[in-house]
């Protein structure tokens, strides 16, 4: 790994360069919420004084721009008795992730053992993780946030280039010859000293900042232990079914895939639509039979999946701790209480 500082008018002109030839994504204000706090999200920039590069969280994460809520996975003509199939990664050109927080560069990584692994490959996220140059920044936790609880606050790989801002400049962590290549478009300066104790103050005041965390402590025994507990249904008498929750989750990848044909009989697309285990047809099969007809069992298994089944397939859980589903969940439902409850009835 590189270090390097960047003045920030440096980093301006960096934006303005990249901009002026590939398309760059990144956090921008969008409005305010009820109580008067501002609302990001990502989007195509094309100025850098509409980024937001302090903002304090999207509310849908950046694993839209991976795994989209909806995309056409083929589409079928007929012409006379031959047919014809088209498929499309819905990746035209590379493009450029400006100002990812570490939980979000996270959830692609653990995303990745999934959906670029041998196993279950995806070529669709996988066309779309490779062709995309991240820039990643560091954050100022809310209160909501547990990413440190869950190993996610810091992102050690998954990025070209890592940012923290040090007052004046930007201490910047270079992991590829992409990110290499880029600087060399501004005027940058290898770290002295006083940008080292800067780094370390302001690691050491954001670390100071996380107020809520998660004891994971051989939570997967303690899960299998208390599989059958009726603090699940608990839990469930409170869940709405929205699935809100797993629409706002970095890391939730369970989807449907629906097939349409049109009236004609002369076109058909197949397309792939991102789904919630939470929603109650989620497990329905032919026959009308739903292996998961009750809320709490829902619920449960959308914990278990996170929490217990990812953790033994993985060595680590799918869950980032960004916050989001609790900050988002109509019902109040926080993955800190649950885990607690859970670890309570012992």
């Amino acid at each position: 790994m590189l270090f390097k500082v960047i003045a920030k008018e440096e980093l301006k002109r960096l934006f303005e360069l990249l901009a002026s030839s590939h398309t760059v994504v990144g956090p921008v204000k969008t409005g305010r919420d009820r109580t008067g706090l501002p609302l990001y999200a990502f989007d195509e920039v094309e100025r850098f004084e509409d980024l937001s590069l302090d903002y304090a969280m999207t509310k849908i994460p950046a694993k839209r721009f991976f795994l989209p809520y909806r995309e056409d996975m083929a589409v079928f003509e007929m012409r006379k008795d031959d047919w014809n199939k088209k498929v499309d990664y819905n990746m035209d050109r590379p493009r450029i992730f400006f100002g990812m927080h570490p939980c979000d560069i996270n959830a692609l990584n653990r995303l990745d053992k999934v959906l670029m692994g041998e196993t279950y490959p995806m070529p669709y996220y996988i066309a779309k993780r490779q062709n995309t140059v991240i820039i990643g920044i560091d954050c100022t936790p809310r209160p909501y946030c547990f990413c440190r609880s869950m190993a996610a606050d810091t992102a050690l790989h998954g990025f070209d280039m890592f940012l923290t801002d040090i007052g004046e400049r930007y201490f910047a962590e270079i992991l590829s010859d992409t990110a290499f290549n880029f600087l060399r478009l501004i005027k940058t300066a290898e770290p002295a000293g006083e940008d080292h104790v800067l780094y370390k103050k302001a690691a050491a005041a954001r670390n100071e900042r996380f107020v809520t965390q998660v004891d994971t402590t051989d939570l997967m025994k303690i899960l299998d232990m208390e599989f059958q507990s009726d603090v699940w249904k608990q839990w469930g008498d409170k869940c709405l079914s929205c699935g809100t929750c797993s629409n706002v989750c970095p890391t939730c990848y369970c989807y449907s895939v629906e097939a349409t044909v049109d009236l004609k009989l002369t076109t058909a697309r197949k397309t792939k639509m991102l789904y919630s285990c939470n929603l109650i047809d989620f497990a329905e099969v032919a026959g009308a039979h739903n292996f998961r007809p009750e809320r709490h069992i829902r619920l449960k298994y959308r914990y278990y999946h996170k929490h217990r089944g990812f953790v033994e397939a993985y060595e680590e859980s799918l869950c980032v701790g960004c916050g989001r589903c609790g900050e988002s969940c109509l019902a109040g439902i926080t993955v800190p209480e649950v885990i607690a409850s859970v670890r309570s009835t012992l």
